[in-house]
């Protein structure tokens, strides 16, 4: 069994040594995977090496414990974390608990006291391993799911069957209710790959945690398995908190596939105020989920895949939804091979050619809907086509129909994917006049920017880096830099002048920076530039 990752960060280097050499780590069950000297090191090296436990003093500079901490718990939610402080504050020790701490220790750190908390995390880790590699606990959280009948009315209630009058009368009937409010319906699709055992244990599983890990402050959730997946009803509290909303979901993803193997995508539909609208979040949020192949993104959110909103049109049809899925999410190949399965079985069912010229109308109007949607350029494209269409004497053949079908769905295909790079590029460019614009501001952040761009955080930050290469804080730090390095070569400023001009209210951090960036401090930069 392998050994758990520990990140130590201290900016006193005696100490992180002193802590070192005391630490039996292997004889614990640990390695240690780092050592930083600051809350900023600390998350790079986090994101590289994703300790099980982060031991972290709280006073340091740049970025102390308790910030690194909170960012900690939204990235690698799975963590262990214990602080340590010279002072015995119980403000300290309150945020500590606020964000989840295992332990908070008070320096001089003995190594007795450290080696009785690392024992304690461990036999923590154990236990979650055991579970998770533990079939039969599988087994017993499926039979132990919830009863059926309340299940089957949340299936009808999101597939819209229930009459918007009946709902809260049947709600009470299963002890239910839905208050007026601002709700949000998710839907997640949980892999679990290697896990010999059914698949909706797998799923009521993934539900039970999902539900049991959800704590976003003064909001509440409930699960129900829906359509292969799992449905999230959540009542957020307000509308200003949606993108927290999105951001949960976002660590819940995370600590799924760290604790449990299980690999989750969620697609999350508009907003609603009563439960007869769920049925509509419902389906917007499973056409979000279908982006998943193509999209770098755990949490999905129907109005940043597709903007407008309109777009997608579901029928009941299995076949339908495999023509619009193909079109608009897979390859010229893919396209082909969908048209043609359903050509022939359209072909050893019998059915009659205007019956299959039906077939087809209904899959093409949806798709041309979803072109004419926001583009200027297409309005008019398919008119001809459409009315083609509607002659019945048109066709000779199913092949003569379905090649001719394909040459249209791959048209369409072609001009949504152009539109989907055209979208995702005039975003970023977007966001790149921001940060030329707003570089010097030293509360810049990604959540700012986003709620310029109407764009959750998490969709943003993964569309940010495809299209650039680079995450939002290192696009931004390079772009300060840069600026920076002008004023140096072209000004007197001092540094500090120059540091709050680039958005780095605290000069010695600016230098840190800097330093790290170029490999000089600014006033050595300085001097080397002017010969």
């Amino acid at each position: 069994m392998g050994r758990y990752r520990v990140l130590l960060v201290d900016d006193e280097e005696e100490i992180r040594q002193g802590i070192c050499r005391k630490m039996a780590w292997e004889e614990l069950g640990f390695e240690l995977a780092g050592e930083a000297a600051n809350g900023m090191e600390a998350l790079e090296i986090a994101e590289q090496t994703c300790p099980d436990v982060v031991l972290t003093d709280i006073k340091m500079p740049y970025m102390d414990g308790l910030e690194l901490g909170r960012r900690l718990h939204l990235t690698l939610p799975a963590a262990k974390l214990v602080f340590f402080s010279g002072f015995d504050d119980f403000e300290y020790a309150r945020q500590a608990v606020g964000i989840h701490a295992f332990e908070y220790i008070l320096k001089p750190i003995s190594a007795q006291e450290l080696c009785s908390v690392l024992e304690r995390i461990r036999d923590q880790l154990d236990k979650q391993r055991e579970e998770r590699q533990n079939i039969q606990v599988w087994q017993d959280r499926y039979e132990q799911s919830l009863p059926l009948l309340r299940e089957f009315f949340y299936s009808r209630l999101l597939s819209g069957k229930i009459p918007a009058e009946q709902i809260e009368e049947r709600a009470a009937e299963y002890g239910l209710s839905f208050p007026s409010g601002v709700w949000a319906v998710a839907i997640a699709s949980v892999k679990g790959e290697g896990l010999r055992i059914a698949e909706d244990a797998v799923l009521l599983s993934a539900m039970d945690f999902l539900t049991a890990q959800f704590s976003l402050p003064d909001a509440a959730v409930r699960g129900a398995l829906f359509d292969g997946g799992v449905a999230l009803m959540a009542e957020i509290g307000g509308e200003e908190r949606f993108y927290a909303f999105l951001e949960e979901l976002e660590r819940l993803c995370l600590l799924a596939e760290t604790l449990l193997g299980l690999r989750v995508h969620i697609g999350v539909g508009t907003l609603c105020h009563n439960a007869a609208m769920f049925c509509v979040s419902a389906a917007q949020a499973q056409t979000a989920l279908e982006y998943k192949v193509i999209a770098d993104s755990r949490v999905l959110y129907i109005r940043d895949v597709e903007p407008r909103g309109d777009a997608a049109a579901l029928f009941g049809e299995v076949q339908q939804q495999n023509i619009i899925a193909a079109v608009k999410l897979g390859s010229e190949a893919h396209v082909r091979e969908v048209i043609e399965q359903i050509v022939e079985q359209m072909r050893s069912s019998h059915i009659s050619i205007v019956q299959c010229q039906l077939f087809f109308l209904e899959s093409l109007l949806s798709l041309m809907r979803a072109v004419r949607s926001g583009a200027e350029d297409s309005g008019e494209l398919f008119e001809e086509e459409a009315a083609t269409m509607l002659s019945a004497d048109h066709f000779r053949s199913l092949e003569d129909m379905s090649g001719w079908l394909t040459e249209r769905f791959l048209r369409i295909r072609e001009i949504l994917g152009r539109r989907r790079n055209d979208t995702a590029g005039r975003s970023v460019h977007l966001a790149k006049e921001y940060i030329a614009e707003h570089y010097h501001d030293g509360e810049l952040s990604v959540e700012r920017l986003c709620e310029v761009l109407h764009l959750s955080p998490a969709y943003f930050s993964t569309l940010f880096k495809k299209e650039t290469g680079l995450s939002f804080i290192n696009y931004l730090t390079q772009v300060r830099m840069e600026k920076a390095a002008e004023l140096l070569r072209t000004t007197d400023e001092k540094t500090y002048a120059v540091a709050e001009q680039t958005g780095y209210p605290d000069a010695n951090y600016f230098s840190y920076v800097f330093k790290r960036h170029f490999g000089v401090t600014p006033s050595k930069f300085r001097a080397s530039e002017r010969g």
